[in-house]
């Protein structure tokens, strides 16, 4: 199964999207699309944990993209707002998405 994610795990892949982010600002659109992958790594990972508890390897992993899940979604806030409630700083943050274009107006999608 962890061989699916062998190319998240990969040093390269990693410093392209993780490095980049404390050095400058991030692409928007390549920002996103790493907190999707890393997003559905969790998920799958969440998953697969229900059938199989005591694996420690998956609960490495799973603890280790969690992390980089909510860095990312703390710098895609920083800079272009938040996408989740919970990465929300202030009152006024929680419904500035609404003024923003949304990710498939922007031809993302």
């Amino acid at each position: 199964m962890w061989n699916y994610f062998c190319g998240i795990k990969s040093p390269i892949l990693l410093e392209r999207w993780c490095g980049q982010m404390n050095e400058n600002r991030p692409c928007k659109k390549e920002l996103l699309e790493w907190i999707n992958i890393v997003s559905f790594a969790v998920d799958d990972v969440k998953l697969f944990l229900d059938t199989h508890p005591n694996c420690t390897e998956a609960l490495e992993f799973f603890d280790e993209f969690k992390k980089q899940r909510v860095q990312a979604l703390k710098e895609y806030a920083k800079y272009y707002g938040p996408l989740t409630l919970d990465t929300a700083t202030t009152q006024m943050d929680y419904w500035k998405w609404i003024n923003d274009p949304w990710p498939w107006q922007e031809g993302g999608c």
